[in-house]
């Protein structure tokens, strides 16, 4: 589904995804980092629980939400990642915050 250009290329950090360590390239998005680690999808949708991946990789299209670093609903394919960066796949509907 999604294939590096440059495999090799550059420096790397490691994240967890879902509580799992991975590695990304130092200026990989959280989006381009979930698909390089065999991801298809980033989130369920609340009403049918159906997969949604990262579509547009622009912003414009919502998504790849995801939460990071225990904040719900960031872009994904927005953010940039960097060491250490914790990454859940979002389950249904994301409660807002008090």
């Amino acid at each position: 589904m999604f294939k590096r250009l440059q495999p090799d290329a550059g420096e790397r950090v490691t994240l967890f995804i879902d509580g799992k360590p991975c590695t990304a390239h130092v200026n990989d998005s959280v989006a381009a980092a979930l698909l390089a680690s065999g991801l298809d999808h980033c989130r369920t949708t609340a009403v049918s629980g159906t997969a949604r991946g990262p579509y547009c990789m622009m912003g414009v299209c919502f998504d790849c939400l995801v939460t990071i670093d225990g904040a719900g609903n960031a872009q994904a394919c927005l953010v940039r990642v960097r060491d250490g960066m914790h990454i859940e796949i979002q389950h249904g509907k994301r409660e807002l915050g008090r």
